[in-house]
């Protein structure tokens, strides 16, 4: 990916801040994976969400974009996100 949508690097490694930053990363790369989907399927909802938040962390919109998908592609609806997110800050 090129542009705002372009994985952070440092000397060609990818650059993560804190451990679930990776882990959004997994999610997504095996969700489009897992489901043969074509990666802009994925890369489409990233845009959007930086463009609807530029101030927002990078790793952020990555989250907004993987629940956005989730939520389409019906693995999961708003509600049982929204619980698992629960139950994740808690």
């Amino acid at each position: 990916m090129a542009g705002a949508a372009a994985l952070p690097r440092q000397n060609g490694e990818l650059v993560f801040d804190a451990p679930w930053q990776g882990r959004v990363l997994g999610m997504a790369l095996a969700l489009v994976e897992q489901r043969g989907l074509d990666w802009d399927e994925f890369r489409t909802r990233l845009v959007a969400a930086i463009d609807a938040d530029p101030t927002r962390p990078y790793y952020e919109s990555w989250t907004a974009a993987l629940t956005d998908l989730v939520i389409d592609l019906g693995v999961a609806n708003v509600n049982e996100v929204d619980s698992r997110a629960a139950h994740v800050a808690t």
